[in-house]
């Protein structure tokens, strides 16, 4: 038995889960998700509290036990919290701003780089260098920051670009000025 999926998840006030054979349908407060599950898992509701079960032993079955379970559970989290992912901007002369919804950044490209938001994605910008991406889902929230990081990834030799908050880049040593060839 897979210990994640056999973990029952419980439903907070004010968030609605409701079934459709594999659909499920996630409503709270910040907005409302669905996702339809795939094939080998049943999903019950019994009082506030969600169950994710396998239908059979098979290996495909068990596969999808804990996945099924944990994307259930992002959903309910996401409706009733909601998700962030911070980004942090190093470098001189790097730096970010909000225009309308839309995220500007200027990365010392010749260009600034405009990125537009996803449906239900929201970007904000602390003190020029610091970006927030908050939605109810969390996988378009981890997929639109690693977008904005794959704008200017942090180098090894000096660490400028756009980094994960506490994400840490392995640095190294650059050419050493020793003395010319005779």
């Amino acid at each position: 038995m897979s210990r994640i999926g056999k973990r029952p998840i419980t439903i907070p006030a004010k968030v609605t889960v409701t079934v459709n054979g594999q659909e499920v349908v996630v409503k709270g407060p910040k907005g409302e998700l669905s996702r339809v599950l795939p094939a080998g898992v049943t999903i019950n509701t019994q009082d506030d509290v969600v169950n994710v079960n396998r239908v059979n032993e098979s290996r495909m079955a068990r596969e999808r036990h804990g996945l099924c379970r944990t994307l259930v559970a992002n959903m309910v989290e996401g409706v009733s919290n909601g998700f962030q992912r911070r980004l942090e901007i190093q470098g001189v002369g790097y730096r970010a701003a909000v225009q309308g919804r839309n995220l500007n950044l200027s990365m010392g490209y010749s260009h600034p780089v405009l990125i537009e938001p996803p449906e239900g994605i929201q970007f904000q910008v602390e003190n020029n260098t610091n970006v927030i991406v908050t939605g109810i889902d969390k996988e378009i929230v981890g997929n639109t920051a690693a977008k904005i990081r794959s704008v200017r990834p942090p180098e090894p030799y000096k660490g400028k670009g756009i980094r994960y908050q506490g994400e840490a880049v392995r640095r190294k040593v650059g050419k050493t000025g020793g003395k010319g060839k005779k």
